[in-house]
C-alpha cells in the first residue's frame, strides 16, 4: 500500500484525499517509510518533521486546495518550529518560531510540511552540497550531483519521497537539479509566487517555484503557492482561471524558436545539444513549426557576474563582516565583488539586461516559445563543486557554467525544465523552455503538451542506483 500511495500523482493524491478515499496521515506515513528506505543513499531531506507533519495530517481539511498532501519544503525557506540551516553553519541551530509567508501560504492551502530538503549554503552554487548536512545524491547514478540549489527538493521527488516541493531559482537553481534528475521545475515571473524578501524588497533575480515529477502536478504547486502578499512590492493577484485548470486547454501555437546555445554564449555538451533538439522538434510532429533564432545575450555572462554579486551585497555583506570564517569560498568572493563594484559598473549592467530583455520580446514578436537545453551538460561527479570546464573551455567563475539559464532568469520570462530523454550513461537531460512574461498558464500548457508527446523519464519513485561498474 506504500509504494502505492508514493507512485501517485500529485492530482491523483488529491483526488482521493478529497474523496476520502485514503487520508492525510496515511500519505505522511509511507512518506516517512519511503524516507526511510532511500536517504541514506541520496541525503535529500536531512531534516524530516514527522510529529508535526502527522499532527498537522489529522486535522488537514479535505476542501483546500492540497488537501492535506505532504509537500517537502527547501531549506532556505521557514517553517515554524523546525530547524531551519539555509545550508549554512552559521544558523545550523535555528529553529525560527514560524513559518514564513511563503510557507505558511501552502500550509494554508493544505499542504503538510514533510521535511527540509537539502541545499547548498545560502543556495549560492549549482551543487548540492554544505557542511552542516553534506552532499545530496543523484538517484540516476550516486556518484553524480543532482546539481543546485533546489538539489534536495528534486531528488525528493524522483525518489518518491514528495509529491510536491518548492524551490527558489536566481540563476538556474529550479532548473538545472530537475535536469539533473528527470523531473520539473518552473522558474516563475518575477512577483508570480510571493516572497520574504526583508531586506532588499525589489529584486527581481531570484523567484521562488513550484517542482514536480510532471508538468500537471507542477501546476498545481503553482497554484497552492501563487498569489498577493502585501509585504512583497512585487507580488500580483493569481489568475481567475487556476493554473490546474489552464494547463489542460490546448495552447494554440504557432512557430517557436530553438537554440542549443542561446547565441554561442556557452559552449554545450554535443549529446544534451542533440537530445534537446530532438524533443525541442517533437512540437513539429503537433504541426508547429520549429525555426532557429536565438535573443541577443552577448553580454549576459558578465552582466549576470555583476547583477548577482550587487545582489549577494546587499543581502549578505553583514555577515560577511560577522561570520567570514564560517562562509564558503564561494560565497566570500561573491559578497566581495559585489562590494568593489561602483555605480558605473552597476548602472552597465542594468542597461545590458535592460537590451536582453527587449532582444527576447523581439523575438517573442515572431515566435509562442523559446526553447534550449536547461542545463550544459549531464549530471558530474558530486565531489566536484562546480562545472569547470566543457568542450575545451574553462569557466572562470563557479557560477559561468549555469549561463544558459541564468541568462534567462535576468530577463523576468518565465522557464520550465521539462525532462528531455537520457544520455548513453542513462543521466537525464533537461530542455528549457521559455513564456513570455508573466505568460505561465500558456507555458505549462504547451509543456504538458510536448510532454504528452515525448513521455516522462519517471513513470514512479526512483530507487537510487549505485554507479556503473567502469568498462
Amino acid at each position: 500500500m506504500s509504494r502505492e500511495l508514493i507512485a501517485l500523482s500529485a492530482r491523483e493524491a488529491v483526488r482521493r484525499l478529497k474523496s476520502g478515499e485514503i487520508t492525510a496521515v496515511e500519505l505522511v506515513e509511507a512518506a516517512l517509510a519511503r524516507l526511510d528506505e532511500v536517504e541514506p543513499q541520496v541525503n535529500a531531506v536531512p531534516t524530516i518533521c514527522a510529529e508535526r507533519a502527522l499532527a498537522q495530517a489529522r486535522i488537514a481539511e479535505p476542501d483546500t486546495l492540497l488537501a492535506g498532501l505532504p509537500v517537502v519544503i527547501k531549506d532556505l525557506h521557514e517553517v515554524g518550529g523546525v530547524r531551519t540551516t539555509y545550508g549554512s553553519p552559521i544558523f545550523q541551530d535555528l529553529v525560527p518560531a514560524q513559518s514564513d509567508r511563503s510557507v505558511a501560504r501552502i500550509e494554508r492551502n493544505g499542504g503538510v510540511i514533510l521535511g527540509k530538503s537539502n541545499t547548498p549554503e545560502f543556495g549560492a552554487g549549482a551543487n548540492t552540497f554544505n557542511e552542516v548536512f553534506g552532499a545530496t545524491r543523484n538517484p540516476w547514478n550516486t556518484s553524480k550531483s543532482c546539481a543546485g540549489s533546489s538539489g534536495g527538493s528534486a531528488v525528493a521527488l524522483a525518489t518518491g519521497t514528495a509529491w510536491l516541493a518548492d524551490g527558489s531559482d536566481l540563476g538556474g537553481s529550479l532548473r538545472n537539479p530537475a535536469a539533473f534528475t528527470g523531473i520539473v521545475g518552473l522558474r516563475p515571473s518575477p512577483g508570480r509566487v510571493p516572497t520574504d524578501k526583508e531586506g532588499n524588497r525589489f529584486q527581481t533575480l531570484s523567484v521562488r517555484g513550484p517542482m514536480a515529477r510532471d508538468v500537471r502536478d507542477c501546476a498545481l504547486m503553482l497554484d497552492a503557492m501563487c498569489g498577493f502578499e502585501p509585504r512583497d512590492p512585487l507580488s500580483f493577484d493569481a489568475p481567475v482561471t487556476p493554473f490546474a485548470t489552464a494547463v489542460e486547454t490546448p495552447p494554440k501555437l504557432t512557430r517557436v524558436a530553438w537554440t542549443k546555445d542561446l547565441g554561442g554564449i556557452t559552449p554545450v555538451d554535443p549529446e544534451v545539444a542533440l537530445i534537446c533538439e530532438r524533443a525541442a522538434r517533437a512540437f513539429e510532429d503537433l504541426g508547429v513549426e520549429v525555426i532557429e533564432a536565438s535573443p541577443d545575450f552577448a553580454a549576459a555572462v558578465d552582466t549576470f557576474t555583476v547583477l548577482r554579486a550587487e545582489l549577494f551585497a546587499a543581502n549578505m555583506a553583514p555577515l560577511l563582516e560577522q561570520h567570514r570564517d564560517l562562509l564558503k569560498p564561494e560565497v566570500v568572493w561573491n559578497i566581495e565583488k559585489g562590494l568593489g563594484l561602483d555605480a558605473g559598473a552597476i548602472g552597465a549592467a542594468e542597461r545590458a539586461r535592460g537590451k536582453m530583455h527587449a532582444s527576447l520580446l523581439d523575438l517573442f514578436d515572431e515566435v509562442d516559445l523559446l526553447l534550449c537545453p536547461a542545463a550544459i551538460c549531464p549530471a558530474f561527479a558530486v565531489e566536484q563543486r562546480y562545472l569547470e570546464e566543457l568542450n575545451g573551455h574553462r569557466f572562470a567563475t563557479y557560477i559561468d557554467w549555469v549561463a544558459i539559464a541564468s541568462a534567462i532568469s535576468m530577463t523576468g520570462a518565465p522557464a520550465l525544465s521539462l525532462p528531455a530523454g537520457l544520455t548513453e550513461a542513462g543521466l537525464p537531460v533537461g530542455l528549457q523552455i521559455v513564456g513570455r512574461p508573466r505568460g505561465e498558464a500558456a507555458l505549462l500548457a504547451a509543456a504538458a503538451m510536448l510532454e504528452d508527446r515525448i513521455g516522462r523519464l519517471i513513470d514512479g519513485p526512483l530507487d537510487p542506483r549505485p554507479p556503473r561498474p567502469s568498462r
